[in-house]
């Protein structure tokens, strides 16, 4: 009976979560698989379940995070989901997954909002349960065919060869295309491949020009692999002997500050490296508030690196939750849909300058064909530079929305 009281048991569908002013969330990401790992996303929600329950909770509910293994799959991801159901949940936070159909569905049965994922799936930008903080991967693509389109005359983006993946050649192209540059060639490749070699043949070969006439000519190449990004690039050093050094590019996620670090700094292959983000740069003051609460309640957990764009993103999301957690009297009962019409009505949310101002009314949505929840299309464009991940000079941040805008239908 004592287990029963702690698991909430007895709580309707959608119910809030546990006794007592408890309010039960889940945070999801794929951990110890092949491909991309994001173990920061669930030790940054267990170190906000800490740090907001050390002083006393919000408005009086105490916090309770479970997290879940994603594996990578559509069946973890669904398992995942039916175990946030089980478990009363009342909202699903900062989580991560390709596999939007597995876990929306699931969600949307028993009314729990979705809040803050990473943004690799549609469905977290069509899904009416869906409360997105950034412009997920579309933005990050499209940005950085801005940013390419600046320096290069030739583009390949390499990418994994799945289904989630089949939309980056047509955003990266929308953001070339609304500078007047020529479609990127689409590479593909497995994602938890370790053998790189023939992408990186044909990358350099559609980079490299031939003939007097495209000596003068940049290419550019553009990966984005998660954790595999540093496997490709290692070996298309390998693979161009003469030196070409087209310029590179990636989107955080799958390049990031502890990357740089740990493949030597300012001896790092990807100096000079282009790069998008969702967000300010790692080293701005407006992520103080976040390292403050890793370095007190993280309690050591070397997942939570908060230079991570997971874990920034986890962080963002428990902010928004927090906020909607603030329109709840001490004794009022918290359930999804109650959180759900929350997130609906109210006024733009801060979240301490790290994004703009955020809401999920009506008028808030974008006419973004297959992603209309997009509410915030904002990118930064950043550089690696002595080391450091650093704002472009020249490049303030920018809405990408209104270049989604024209970009062709996708599925």
């Amino acid at each position: 009976m004592g287990a029963c009281l702690i698991a909430g048991c007895g709580t309707l569908p959608g119910g809030s979560g546990g006794s007592g002013g408890t309010v039960t969330v889940m945070t999801f990401a794929p951990e110890d698989t092949k491909a991309t790992n994001m173990p920061g996303m669930t030790g940054m929600a267990k170190a906000y379940e800490r740090y907001v329950n050390a002083k006393g909770g919000i408005n009086g509910h105490k916090l309770r995070v479970l997290t879940c293994n994603e594996k990578n799959t559509a069946s973890g991801a669904a398992d995942c989901a039916r175990k946030a159901v089980a478990e009363k949940a009342v909202a699903v936070v900062g989580s991560y997954s390709q596999h939007g159909r597995a876990f929306m569905a699931p969600l949307e049965a028993e009314g729990i909002p979705f809040i803050g994922g990473y943004g690799v799936s549609s469905e977290e930008f069509q899904s009416p349960l869906s409360y997105p903080v950034n412009g997920g991967q579309p933005v990050l693509i499209a940005g950085a065919g801005h940013q390419l389109s600046r320096a290069c005359n030739q583009v390949a983006l390499v990418r994994p060869d799945t289904l989630a993946a089949d939309t980056l050649p047509v955003l990266l192209n929308a953001g070339l295309r609304a500078n007047k540059m020529a479609d990127a060639s689409d590479i593909r490749a497995a994602e938890d491949s370790a053998d790189f070699g023939p992408q990186a043949r044909e990358a350099l070969a559609h980079t490299s020009g031939t003939g007097k006439e495209k000596e003068k000519e940049k290419g550019c190449v553009a990966a984005v692999l998660g954790e595999r990004t540093e496997t490709f690039f290692d070996a298309f050093r390998r693979t161009d002997a003469q030196r070409k050094k087209p310029q590179i590019s990636s989107v955080l996620g799958s390049v990031s500050q502890s990357l740089v670090d740990r493949t030597g700094g300012k001896e790092s292959p990807f100096e000079g490296a282009y790069l998008t983000s969702w967000y300010p740069v790692a080293a701005d003051p407006l992520w103080e508030p976040m390292r403050k609460v890793v370095s007190e309640f993280a309690f050591g957990d070397d997942s939570v690196d908060p230079d991570d764009s997971g874990a920034q993103t986890t962080w963002i999301a428990y902010t928004v939750l927090g906020e909607m957690l603030k329109h709840f009297k001490e004794d009022e009962p918290v359930t999804g849909r109650k959180v759900k019409r929350a997130l609906n009505e109210s006024q733009p949310v801060s979240t301490g300058g790290l994004t703009p101002k955020l809401s999920w009314r009506y008028q808030d949505m974008r006419a973004v064909a297959g992603f209309p929840r997009i509410v915030n299309g904002q990118v930064t464009f950043q550089i690696v530079q002595a080391g450091r991940l650093v704002a472009q000079p020249g490049e303030p941040s920018l809405d990408m929305t209104p270049t989604l805008v024209t970009a062709p239908p996708m599925a």
